[in-house]
């Protein structure tokens, strides 16, 4: 992806980055574009003076005279790991196999997040899964352009710069690609039929590692959020929807990256889950998993794969015939629509899940009497998770009753307008789901001053679906020029979905010509809504 310097932060060099999964790195270089084949790589990279070139490699050298790049991977990967990154990028040492790269104006804001953090993150994967076999652990952020949140490309992490004020989402989605090291970079997929292999055990692996570093109630909370989103989906796409299931058939033509669903993900980990407490101990099933990284690192399996080593280690297991169990069969687990077979217990996360319930009781249950109560809540105590846990909740509840969001606005919209991007939006969505007129120009504040798809798109999706598409096409002609060409086709695809007619409102002003000029290059390939991305927030 080619970015004009208006693209990019400090708006002063062209950027350019790429983004290989599922299969788009096919049009990068020749190669067996499937993740069922591996092999090491060199490259060499020549770019302008003053344009840093970072690529997933173990080995780089730089030969100023000629601005010539050398790379070399050293371990075999498949092809849609190979990945590069050009820019001005400037660095900092955050630990002692790790490294933060930014534009200069992001990098402090960086290291103040994530030094020294990266070393525990690793160290504590390391004595769950044994040694990060990778070398370096280096971290690139990149400007909003990047389609999703991140990429777990050996030694060379991709983040998109947007998730940096979120401390909490920027927490997981590290953890999330340190688990990758492992489960998806080491040992990976043979088909995308069965990402679940990747994402569920990296899912898996990055709740073990906060476990040991934050504790097993915050790793419920997130858990639970997650949950409630995966339930979210499987409501919006029925219980027999074939991509629910974890070995999903791909149809000749379709991409693979249609399947990075929260099923790959939630699904994934809770069958991953429920195998661990067929073990009876979360360490004995940890043991399980270093052996079969052991045994598999630098290759691609298949599910059968892994449970037969599983089946294999635990041999008393196996004389139980767990795979067969009643409703709870391996092969159901991995062919069955419709939601897990079984969920964790999140019974302690309760210290922190329980006030969300409460609190969002109190604004749910008629007669409304309790708002006194519900005030006196203070949402800049609560943790992330928690406050975007009850959003949601709110969102789908959406619309409520007139009186409620009122109050809900007196009391929250202002401790709401100081927290981060990841419940700003969830507060704005729900203003606009219920008309809320009072509080739309925050919806206009927050549209112009964000380029990213996870923060432009559910919104979007939710004025067109509404009485407000007016305003979203004020706002869009206003601000399209510094959204990127794709973001701004699938925006343009939102808007011209029932063009005509067009209701107005009064805090609008569209001219007839507007969407003629801002809508003349529709595409007709439907990408991925607002569901999607708000519900999955993928980090690859």
């Amino acid at each position: 992806w080619w970015l004009d310097p208006e693209l990019t932060y400090g708006n002063a060099k062209p950027f350019v980055f790429t983004q290989g999964h599922s299969v788009c790195n096919r049009s990068f270089f020749p190669c067996f574009d499937t993740p069922a084949v591996k092999c090491t790589y060199s490259a060499t990279v020549k770019a302008p003076a003053g344009i840093q070139v970072l690529m997933s490699a173990t080995q780089s050298t730089y030969m100023e005279e000629e601005g010539v790049y050398q790379f070399y991977m050293e371990y075999p990967v498949p092809a849609y790991l190979v990945a590069l990154v050009a820019g001005d990028l400037t660095h900092a040492d955050i630990g002692p196999r790790s490294r933060v790269w930014a534009e200069p104006c992001l990098l402090p804001t960086a290291i103040s997040k994530l030094s020294g953090m990266v070393e525990r993150w690793l160290t504590a994967a390391e004595s769950l899964y044994g040694p990060y076999i990778w070398g370096r652990y280096d971290i690139v952020f990149l400007p909003p352009s990047f389609p999703i949140v991140a990429m777990e490309n050996p030694c060379l992490t991709f983040i998109i710069s947007s998730i940096l004020e979120s401390d909490e989402f920027l927490i997981i989605d590290v953890i999330h690609e340190v688990a990758h090291s492992w489960f998806g970079n080491a040992v990976t997929n043979a088909t995308w039929e069965e990402m679940w292999l990747s994402e569920g055990l990296a899912t898996y692996a990055q709740r073990r590692i906060t476990t040991e570093t934050y504790g097993a109630a915050f790793t419920c909370l997130e858990t639970a959020f997650r949950l409630d989103a995966l339930h979210r989906q499987m409501k919006l796409l029925g219980e027999d929807n074939p991509v629910s299931k974890l070995q999903v058939k791909l149809e000749p033509g379709v991409n693979p990256s249609n399947l990075m669903n929260l099923f790959t993900y939630e699904k994934g980990y809770c069958f991953v889950y429920y195998l661990s407490q067929l073990c009876g101990d979360p360490r004995h099933f940890d043991s399980f998993l270093r052996a079969y990284i052991e045994k598999y690192k630098f290759t691609s399996v298949v599910a059968q794969d892994l449970l037969d080593s599983f089946l294999n280690f635990f041999p008393e297991l196996k004389e139980q015939c767990v795979e067969s169990k009643a409703g709870l069969e391996f092969e159901r687990w991995l062919n069955a629509t419709g939601p897990p077979l079984a969920e964790p217990d999140l019974s302690q996360g309760s210290s922190l899940t329980r006030p969300v319930e409460t609190l969002f009781k109190l604004w749910t249950t008629e007669p409304l009497d309790s708002v006194a109560a519900a005030s006196s809540v203070d949402l800049t105590k609560w943790r992330t998770f928690q406050t975007v846990l009850f959003l949601d909740r709110l969102l789908d509840g959406s619309p409520l009753p007139h009186e409620v969001i009122k109050k809900l606005s007196e009391c929250y919209s202002s401790q709401l307008d100081s927290m981060n991007a990841e419940i700003r939006i969830r507060w704005l969505q729900i203003v606009v789901r219920n008309d809320y007129y009072p509080d739309l120009y925050k919806v206009r504040r927050f549209l112009e001053n964000q380029m990213s798809r996870m923060y432009t798109i559910p919104l979007y999706e939710d004025l067109c679906t509404g009485t407000l598409k007016s305003f979203a096409l004020e706002i869009f002609y206003q601000t399209q020029n510094q959204l990127h060409p794709n973001l701004r086709k699938t925006i343009q695809q939102i808007l011209s979905q029932g063009l005509n007619p067009l209701p107005a409102i009064d805090t609008t002003a569209v001219t007839t010509d507007t969407p003629a000029m801002v809508l003349e290059d529709k595409v007709s390939e439907a990408t991925n809504g607002a569901i999607s991305l708000r519900d999955v927030n993928v980090s690859a």
